[in-house]
């Protein structure tokens, strides 16, 4: 329990650069504070004390505006940045070492039963405002960007950005940890290419026209030497 307490603390510390010292950390970090709390859930849930459990998972809600089901099994090192508005399902399983910002949803479609959240994980990276819906895996030290929303699989070391949520592979390196803003956009990219063949079109219109207005001005010229 203490190594993985003192793991915790080192995760917020090596992850924020905010951070000036673990009384910070222990003290003022909500993220913290609510995956702790959440483990005491956890244990009461294991133990099949289920409403002390979820009573103490409401508790926790109420304090830090983390909502953790006390079902949810977390690895140690998660970091829970911000944390306000997270959302994380009775049976999803994060692994060790993973990020969450806040407003992330780790839920399911509400269709199924028994295993109905997703898995995350080690070393995963959920941007803010990131909704990963469904009972599939999210692989180790992929980027889901912020404001995607991921309904299948995430290959590892790979990227997910937009809505609905698309893989783009990143050659099989390794992603930088905290710069979850720096995503390629597919949909910009599409947009890009089709403004270039529009240029590229409009170019071509414009030597098409030219090229017919001088064969007009030679026609005309012959019919004027013709008449006279």
């Amino acid at each position: 329990m203490w190594r993985r307490l003192r793991r915790d603390i080192q995760a917020v510390m090596e992850r924020d650069p905010s951070v000036r010292s673990a009384w910070e950390v222990w003290f003022t970090f909500p993220g913290f504070h609510a995956l702790q709390l959440h483990r005491m859930s956890h244990r009461l849930y294991r133990w099949r004390l289920y409403f002390l459990a979820r009573l103490l998972s409401h508790i926790n809600r109420f304090f830090t505006g983390v909502e953790i089901h006390p079902g949810a099994q977390i690895g140690a090192g998660v970091f829970i940045d911000h944390g306000m508005g997270t959302v994380i399902g009775e049976t999803t399983v994060i692994k060790d070492n993973v990020t969450l910002y806040q407003n992330v949803t780790l839920g399911g479609t509400g269709k199924e039963k028994g295993k109905r959240h997703p898995t995350i994980e080690e070393g995963a990276v959920i941007a803010c405002g990131a909704k990963v819906l469904g009972s599939f895996t999210v692989g180790r030290h992929a980027r889901v960007g912020a404001g995607a929303v991921v309904l299948s699989s995430v290959p590892e070391y790979s990227t997910v950005v937009g809505v609905p949520g698309r893989v783009v592979k990143m050659a099989g390196r390794r992603l930088a940890q905290l710069d979850h803003h720096v995503v390629p956009d597919p949909m910009a990219r599409y947009v890009e290419t089709l403004q270039k063949q529009i240029n590229s079109l409009e170019e071509r219109l414009y030597e098409l026209e030219n090229s017919v207005d001088g064969c007009q001005n030679d026609l005309n010229d012959d019919s004027w030497k013709k008449s006279g």
